[in-house]
């Protein structure tokens, strides 16, 4: 029957590069990581929120979801969330979205054309939610483990035509708003133009590693650790992410001008990467990486009571099924039907003040407009 199934499955799933064939994975013995479990004390409530933190896990479906589900022993932070819904992810241009025009849509609340950073189908910039925010006192930050070029960081401090303009990117940087970001790499930083760099030092205080002490007094901070920090797990990064989830969620509500609030992205975006490879294995690390780092934005949500936040996708890549598993062993299997992205619909879990208003089926544009709504009704 499972020969038959995977038959199926290859048969009827066409791409844009022709017919693709399955691949399979499975990891087996991951030891479980436990998962933070809510108090629900704000979930919910009809207060606005002061603070919205807005958790990316780049290429996330509800299948690789699962499959970091089923390897920590049937336990997550996600699945520990009550306000559940929908997301569809197609741009203005494509059935299919990449990420740039998904990142682009959750930081402005328009769609646009495949390629564009924070750039309409006209090629005329959009003001992102940091630029519509600040006006109100509230500050904001962003953390990923992509490059700071990488498309969905991006689209949250530059206005360019193309994600390929690696270098216009970098250099919209010292303009922006931004009061922190957390994101790769030194060396990547070290290969822009000189006047990048020095525009940028001059806007913020650099660091190169999450525990330089200068991040307790910064007023603007950057940090560009060396690549292997925000690189894959496998390869060597540790707890980057979550921890940076924590220090920026600290740095921007202590900076917070007059406790206005404070909006923050957070990326995780290696899972999108390893599931372009069909590397199942890295696929379930980094989801359970990311999920680490939803612990952290829920435990500072249940500490302050005045912070909403928001976990979705900017589309699901590879259409992985789960396929089979052992839980108690910390074995998953799965199977890739794609190196490419889908158009199918990816979940959101909402908590805190006003969690119910992202339940039901809506667009990314919509989420960015809902998180508009909140933060500019004060």
């Amino acid at each position: 029957m499972k020969k038959l199934i995977l038959f199926v499955l290859a048969a009827a799933v066409t791409f844009q590069a022709g017919a693709q064939q399955i691949k399979k994975g499975s990891i087996e013995n991951v030891p479980s990581q436990g998962s933070y479990h809510p108090t629900y004390s704000s979930d919910g409530a009809s207060y606005l929120p002061k603070n919205v933190i807005l958790m990316i896990g780049d290429g996330t479906g509800l299948a690789q979801i699962t499959a970091g589900y089923f390897a920590n022993n049937e336990e997550l932070t996600y699945f520990n969330l009550k306000h559940l819904g929908w997301v569809t992810t197609k741009s203005a241009t494509d059935f299919t979205t990449d990420s740039a025009a998904s990142g682009t849509a959750y930081a402005t609340g328009q769609k646009t054309y495949n390629y564009a950073i924070g750039m309409d189908v006209n090629k005329h910039p959009i003001p992102n939610i940091p630029e519509r925010v600040i006006g109100e006192g509230i500050i904001s930050g962003i953390v990923s483990t992509d490059d700071l070029n990488g498309a969905t960081p991006a689209a949250f401090f530059a206005h360019q035509e193309n994600r390929g303009m690696t270098d216009e990117i970098w250099a919209d940087m010292p303009g922006s708003v931004l009061r922190y970001f957390a994101a790769g790499n030194k060396e990547s930083f070290e290969k822009r133009p000189e006047a990048t760099q020095k525009a940028i030092k001059d806007a913020y205080t650099v660091v190169y590693s999450l525990d330089d002490p200068a991040c307790a007094t910064a007023e603007k901070l950057g940090v560009l650790p060396p690549k292997v920090e925000t690189g894959y797990i496998v390869n060597g990064r540790t707890d980057f992410l979550p921890k940076a989830t924590r220090q920026a969620i600290d740095f921007l509500n202590t900076r917070s001008n007059e406790g206005k609030g404070f909006f923050l992205m957070v990326e995780g975006a290696r899972i999108d990467k390893a599931c372009h490879s069909n590397d199942f294995p890295s696929a379930v690390k980094e989801l359970l990486d990311f999920d680490k780092a939803i612990a952290e934005a829920i435990k500072f949500a249940d500490e302050d009571g005045n912070t909403l936040v928001i976990i979705s996708a900017d589309h699901e890549t590879s259409g992985l099924v789960v396929w089979d598993g052992n839980p108690k062993e910390g074995n998953v299997e799965g199977v890739h039907i794609s190196g490419s992205h889908t158009a199918t619909p990816v979940p959101l879990f909402a908590y805190g003040p006003h969690a119910q208003d992202f339940m039901g089926v809506q667009g990314n544009e919509q989420v960015a407009q809902k998180i508009l709504k909140l933060l500019l009704a004060k």
